[in-house]
């Protein structure tokens, strides 16, 4: 099983950095003050299709030799990794097939069409997302890329660390939240190499806990009929990224739904940024835990802001 290596991040950031945004570092008083700590979001919101997804689509895609590529990509997806996958292959001129669940958020369905994907829908199962993607790719020819069980979507995930400690120095916490583990994986990669004495910490809804419960117990643990507001944490860790987790990450924090939502809300209000419901649980963690994060320099992965404006949670 390939693990990436900070040397695979470097090389990765070198690869993408023509094709994505660095991302700006932001800080609110506010927020810092009412939680009562130096609190640093890196805004993959801003990233190009609305999520840090495009670092690791852009490196796999362009990492594909003409050969592999020809054929063009595939992948199954709720939304984000679809959409960054449609635009990198777009990109390097090169078809891209995806599968959606049909019960994903319309703003994402209509952003992957967007980019010129051939899109197909299944329901909204593992079973049948895997089942559809292995027809579509035995009928194209195309190279699957994974969402997250990927060595190359891994190390362009790790990009988005590795900027912020050029942008930010000393920083006690670096924090994600974690779904299927690749942005986690990714970070927690890049913040040891970089930094060893700062802590990787990862921010996971109560409700769809399989990251925590596979961390403390020690026992790989699928996910199991999660209900969650943060629709982009539904899916669970894949091998490879519960054994980079378990070697590189220092805790796990769960947030309960209705402080996810107060966690997003504060970010819109105060921050004036747009983010999806995901991206605020290692907030709403921070606000849970208070006593943990007290007076340390935190850095968060801010992970997407692709949200149905028409129905928001807070609203």
């Amino acid at each position: 099983m390939e693990i990436p290596t900070i040397d695979d991040i470097l090389k990765a950031h070198k690869l993408i950095s023509p094709f994505i945004h660095k991302t700006p570092l932001l800080s609110s008083k506010s927020i810092n003050q009412m939680l009562g700590a130096e609190i640093y979001f890196k805004c993959e919101n801003l990233q190009k299709v609305g999520a840090f997804k495009f670092r690791g689509a852009c490196n796999s895609v362009f990492s594909l030799t003409d050969e592999q590529a020809k054929n063009g990509v595939a992948t199954h997806s709720s939304g984000n990794h679809a959409q960054a996958l449609a635009l990198a292959a777009k990109m390097r001129g090169i078809p891209a097939y995806i599968v959606v669940p049909n019960n994903a958020p319309n703003v994402k369905k209509k952003a992957i069409e967007g980019y010129g994907a051939e899109v197909t829908y299944c329901e909204p199962t593992l079973k049948a997302r895997e089942t559809t993607l292995n027809a579509v790719v035995e009928k194209t020819g195309a190279n699957f890329i994974h969402p997250y069980d990927n060595p190359k979507v891994i190390a362009g995930q790790g990009t988005a660390a590795l900027e912020a400690f050029e942008q930010i120095q000393a920083i006690d916490i670096m924090m994600a939240p974690v779904g299927g583990g690749g942005l986690l994986s990714g970070t927690s990669i890049a913040s040891k190499a970089i930094s060893p004495k700062t802590l990787v910490y990862a921010g996971e809804p109560k409700n769809a806990d399989d990251a925590f419960r596979s961390f403390y117990s020690g026992e790989f643990v699928e996910s199991s009929n999660p209900k969650t507001i943060a629709d982009g944490l539904l899916t669970s860790l894949s091998k490879r990224t519960y054994q980079i987790i378990k070697q590189n990450v220092d805790a796990i924090f769960t947030a309960q739904e209705e402080t996810i939502v107060k966690a997003m809300q504060l970010i819109w209000e105060r921050m004036k940024i747009i983010v999806e419901p995901s991206s605020a649980v290692p907030l709403a963690a921070i606000m849970e835990n208070l006593e943990t994060f007290k007076g340390k320099k935190i850095v968060i992965i801010v992970s997407g802001g692709n949200v149905e404006l028409s129905n928001l949670p807070f609203v």
